[in-house]
């Protein structure tokens, strides 16, 4: 599975832990920015990492900020994009199960390195079935129509 990853310059260490770690576990990474501690826009971020899972380049994403809000709020602006901010265990397993989420956004002043990898992990390992909840996943489909 290959993960797009980004962040803004708030989030520039997370996002490298994050690249650190995903590689260590067997993921392959496209790394969307940014690439310093320099001052970024995060909404360009938050789009090529959407951009990159509509165009099948990338399966998942991982989006940082400093609260994980801002990312989330830009990525569902990008049509067939479904980005949920985790910051717990059930919110990062039901970004999955109940939503099927494209992708996760962490503040990087809201959780550490390790919980962001417990995270992460948690998501993407959790599958998607059709339940109830795909009824309700279709319904915020048809708003972007």
């Amino acid at each position: 599975m290959k993960i797009g990853l980004g962040s803004d310059h708030n989030a520039y260490i997370l996002k490298e832990t994050i690249k650190d770690y995903l590689i260590e576990s067997g993921y392959e990474v496209e790394d969307y920015g940014c690439y310093s501690k320099d001052s970024v826009d995060y909404p360009e971020i938050a789009k090529k990492v959407a951009e990159g899972i509509l165009s099948g380049e990338v399966t998942k994403g991982i989006l940082c900020c400093g609260t994980g809000i801002g990312m989330a709020m830009a990525a569902n602006k990008i049509k067939g994009i479904r980005a949920a901010q985790v910051h717990d265990v059930y919110s990062a397993e039901r970004a999955e199960l109940s939503n099927n989420a494209h992708i996760i956004t962490l503040g990087s002043k809201v959780v550490g390195d390790e919980l962001a990898k417990h995270l992460i992990n948690v998501f993407l390992n959790e599958h998607f079935k059709e339940s109830p909840s795909s009824r309700k996943i279709q319904k915020i489909m048809d708003f972007e129509k």
